[in-house]
Order: structure tokens, then sequence, then C-alpha cells
């Protein structure tokens, strides 16, 4: 992910990649690996993206819309419930029933939450904030992007100043890991 273009076009894109992937794991058999590969690779982009909206895009939200800030309360809420269901979901493998309970609960969320965003939250953003606001913070989107986690942490800070202050960090530590395991790689 890292597209270009202002901060709505880049997550649009985000929102299209991901209905892509979980397009791929529903076309897939039960108990196929590569719905767990597949599943693996969704969580890596949906966590990276989360991290940067949190970071970015909520605050501008809350600093231009009216109503911004239970827009955001809202929002960074839609990405905790969706955190808690793919950090189960790590502990799943593509066979396991839970796997395919845990996924379609994944998919029914992002899938409201992508509808919630592009419909209501993206047309304010765009109506209250300048041009050059949008673009910068599409700069700063893509680049929180490749600092970001790629591994769900529930538990850790979803505001500033504190998500900015850790996420590189465990960003780090969570790209060793993946490049350790082979975690959302194709063999």
């Amino acid at each position: 992910m890292g597209h270009g273009g202002n901060v709505i076009d880049e997550l649009v894109t985000d929102h299209r990649e991901v209905e892509e992937m979980f397009g791929r794991i529903e076309a897939l058999p039960y108990g196929d690996k590569d719905r767990k590969l597949v599943a693996d690779q969704v969580t890596m982009e949906l966590v990276r993206h989360s991290v940067a909206e949190e970071m970015y895009l909520y605050p501008a939200v809350r600093e231009h819309v009216t109503g911004g800030d239970a827009i955001a309360d809202r929002e960074i809420e839609d990405h905790s419930k969706a955190e808690q269901i793919m950090k189960d979901l790590e502990g799943c493998d593509a066979d396991d029933a839970e796997f395919d309970r845990l996924i379609g609960m994944l998919m029914t969320e992002v899938r409201s939450h992508i509808a919630d965003e592009e419909q209501n939250l993206f047309p304010n953003l765009r109506a209250a904030c300048p041009p050059e606001a949008l673009d910068a913070l599409g700069d700063k989107v893509r680049q929180a992007k490749k600092m970001a986690p790629t591994r769900p942490h529930p538990s850790a800070p979803d505001k500033p100043p504190a998500n900015k202050l850790l996420a590189p960090g465990a960003g780090l530590v969570d790209r060793l890991r993946d490049a350790l395991t082979g975690r959302g790689k194709e063999d």
C-alpha cells in the first residue's frame, strides 16, 4: 500500500485492495491453507491502514469536520473491534471452524466501516478541508503505513501522541517477526 494522491484517494485505494483480498478468501474452499495466507496478508494491510488513519486522518477529522470528535471516536471504536477479531484470528488455522466464524465477522465489520467512511466521513472531510491539506495528509499516511505495525495490538494506544511514539517501534518488531516466520509470504 502506498499509491499516491490525497488522503482520501490513498485510503479508498486501500479499501479496494482489502475488498479484493476478502474476495480471494471467499473464493477459496473451506480449509484451504491459502485462506490463512490471505487472512494474514489482509491483517497486515488493515493494521497498517488503521494505524495511519489513527495517526493522521482522525486528528484531521477532529480539527476540520463539524462533530469530528464523535465521528473519530466511532471510527476508532470500529478499529478496536476489528483489531480484536484479527488478534483472535492469528491463533486459528484455515481448517478450524473458528477461522470461518472470525473471518466472517472481520469482513462484516470492515465492510461496514469502509461504507461509513466512504459515504459519510470522506465527503465531509473533502468539503471541510483544503485540497493542499488533503494532499499533505496523503503523504503523511503513506509514510505512516511504511513504519506501522503489521500485527494487531489491541491494547496499544490509538490516539496521538502515544500512538505516534509507539507505532514505529512495534512496526519494526512486527516486520522482523514477519521476515523470520515468512508470515504473509506465498511459498
